[in-house]
């Protein structure tokens, strides 16, 4: 039998878990440990990198090349050192709030990253991804920190409505004096939780002059185009 206090503490924790201002102060802790990673770890990744470069030097022996078999293994870890650094600074971009000044920003570059960085979302939720994004489009904003911002919570709430195998359309094109980027899902009516995130997105569109239009399963922003 579960005991009453076993059951108090459980919804004591799911409140917590669930709680917009306990979200936001979480949220609010990741610029620090994002930092703190980055630091932490890309630190290693130099060592490896630079005493990778000593062991294939000292392979050369006195032939001056690195035996074929080794090659293939020395690159194959080369590769992925390089592809571990990438994934941080990505991510870095994405989420640490740096703030940033008025002027032009790529939102098809954007928009091709943030995809790369919420890709596994996509997978895990089993999301069919449609992608249609012109190259240089540009808008302007008056923090272009920000962009990664918008681009991450519009994903993201498409990937969490095609929850179990939906499909998400995403898009950025000109038109005329202003640039879209829209993200159609084929999922159900979002949560409490996905809500909110929408509200905060509503509330920095409105701060930087980004017009938001969310119904249904599209999300629209519309940027002033550079």
């Amino acid at each position: 039998m579960v005991s009453s206090t076993a059951v108090s503490s459980s919804v004591v924790r799911v409140q917590e878990a669930t709680d917009p201002v306990v979200g936001a102060a979480r949220y609010g802790a990741v610029q620090t440990l994002m930092d703190s990673l980055l630091h932490d770890v890309r630190n290693p990744l130099n060592a490896m990198a630079i005493h990778l470069e000593v062991l294939s030097e000292k392979l050369k022996a006195e032939t001056g090349q690195v035996p074929p078999s080794q090659e293939k293994n020395l690159k194959a870890l080369r590769d992925q050192i390089q592809r571990v650094d990438g994934i941080l600074r990505q991510f870095s971009d994405f989420i640490v709030t740096r703030g940033g000044t008025a002027g032009e920003v790529d939102l098809s570059d954007a928009t091709t990253r943030a995809l790369g960085v919420v890709a596994h979302e996509g997978r895990k939720r089993r999301a069919t991804v449609q992608v249609a994004v012109e190259a240089g489009v540009l808008v302007r904003l008056a923090d272009t920190s920000e962009l990664g911002f918008f681009v991450i919570q519009a994903l993201l709430r498409g990937f969490r409505r095609a929850e179990g195998g939906g499909s998400v359309r995403v898009t950025v094109r000109a038109e005329g004096s202003v640039a879209v980027l829209e993200v159609e899902d084929t999922g159900g009516d979002s949560s409490p939780e996905h809500e909110d995130a929408v509200a905060a997105l509503g509330l920095r569109c409105s701060q930087l002059g980004v017009d938001l239009h969310v119904r249904g399963g599209s999300c629209r922003l519309i940027f002033p185009r550079a």
